[in-house]
């Protein structure tokens, strides 16, 4: 097939899709790249040999070159070249959260909307094998209809992934219980098959506040700031973010749409590093130990019992070859991803959850700055809501083309 021409911004952490998506005579390539890091740009030179290297943006969501933009910038920066990329007619895919606040997100959207141009976010965790296999027990009944969600984040890298760099920080994140717990408040909603109407929540900044061992503004990173059997306890942290005012725990209630109540809880200086979901129907619940290979989920739905470590049913989590990180899940989005650039219809993800995940987090966090206080979550306009569900189409022409969208680009068809 021919192969669609990405233009990639920010060559960060999440590089690593990039590289993912970079498949020269199989689909897709990278073509042009832009980051403000002089590093950065050595780096993606380095990866996608023959591509455009810039510091400025807007030279590649400008360049005729470039079939589609994929957005890996820090949170904060998403609307503004999100939005610059859709008004160029460029498909977008932009990294998870959508954005740091729910109007911006609702200005993404409505963007999109607008311009009719293709507009896709990277919420890999819809693809990860021990998700579909919850999702795909509950659609199959075996514990009924779902009535309460409750989800555990132990994040033992915390202090690595999240207090060393800019997602310390409110202005760039708003909070952690929006940045990380998106990821979770997306597969929560999911899972439960509503959003999230009312949240109420606590948290606070334990363990990293006060530890005293901070760079200086302006000062690189560590080159060892995360290894794999380091840096515990967590006190042991050194050369944190020279601003730290995130929490590293947090507790939210929530109920959703559908009447079904769920609760989530984050922490950042646990041992482990997993997700642990319970779902409860009105005719049984399960459990998952363990979020990748080697882990199970467990059914229990015959009978009333004291405790038993046993399930009525056991499902071995799919052992998928971890290629591009995330269990597997990161190629299976960039292949949603290309498919829908090139071809439209239904995704996995959706822009209109994505936002969801964003209001809900944002508004959880109101809350727990407020001592607890209830918040709702607003709505999202039921334009946009119809336009999204219908595949972002408006009125398909009698070819089922997209003739009525204006700001689409051609992209090449697979052939």
């Amino acid at each position: 097939m021919t192969d669609l021409r990405l233009g990639v911004l920010g060559y960060g952490l999440r590089g690593s899709l990039a590289r993912v998506a970079h498949r020269p005579g199989a689909g897709s390539r990278v073509t042009a790249v832009a980051d403000p890091d002089p590093t950065a740009r050595a780096d993606a030179a380095a990866a996608f040999p023959g591509a455009r290297i810039s510091a400025d943006h807007r030279k590649v969501v400008e360049d005729p070159d470039v079939d589609a933009v994929v957005v890996l910038t820090p949170d904060h920066t998403h609307a503004e070249v999100t939005r610059e990329a859709l008004r160029a007619g460029r498909p977008v895919f932009v990294e998870k959260p959508l954005a740091i606040d729910v109007e911006t997100c609702d200005e993404i959207l409505r963007a999109a909307y607008d311009t009719g141009t293709r507009l896709y976010v990277g919420h890999n965790m819809r693809h990860m094998p021990v998700v579909r296999l919850m999702r795909d027990i509950i659609a199959r009944g075996e514990i009924g209809e779902v009535k309460t969600v409750w989800v555990r984040h132990f994040v033992g890298y915390g202090g690595d992934w999240y207090f060393k760099d800019w997602h310390a920080e409110r202005r760039y994140t708003t909070g952690l219980l929006l940045q990380k717990a998106a990821h979770d408040i997306d597969v929560l909603h999911w899972l439960a098959g509503g959003w999230t109407r009312r949240v109420q929540a606590l948290g606070d900044l334990m363990v990293y506040g006060a530890n005293p061992h901070r760079r200086a503004p302006g000062e690189p990173k560590a080159d060892d700031w995360y290894t794999e059997d380091g840096h515990w306890p967590p006190h042991t942290q050194r050369a944190l973010n020279p601003v730290i005012d995130v929490e590293d725990v947090s507790l939210v209630n929530m109920r959703l749409d559908n009447g079904v109540l769920a609760a989530y809880q984050q922490c950042h200086f646990t041992p482990d590093y997993w997700r642990n979901y319970t779902v409860i129907g009105d005719a049984g619940r399960l459990e998952n130990f363990g979020d990748g290979p080697g882990g199970v989920v467990k059914v229990w739905n015959t009978r009333r019992s004291a405790h038993r470590a046993d399930g009525d049913a056991q499902y071995a989590v799919p052992d998928t070859q971890d290629e591009g990180g995330h269990g597997g899940a990161d190629p299976l989005l960039v292949d949603e991803f290309l498919r829908f650039v090139r071809d439209g219809g239904a995704t996995d993800t959706s822009p209109v959850a994505a936002r969801m995940a964003v209001a809900a987090g944002a508004r959880a966090t109101e809350s727990l700055r407020d001592g607890g206080a209830p918040r709702e979550v607003p709505p999202l306009d039921p334009e946009l809501v119809a336009y999204f569900d219908r595949g972002q189409v408006r009125r398909p022409d009698r070819t089922g083309g997209m003739a009525d969208r204006p700001g689409h680009r051609r992209v090449p068809p697979a052939v």
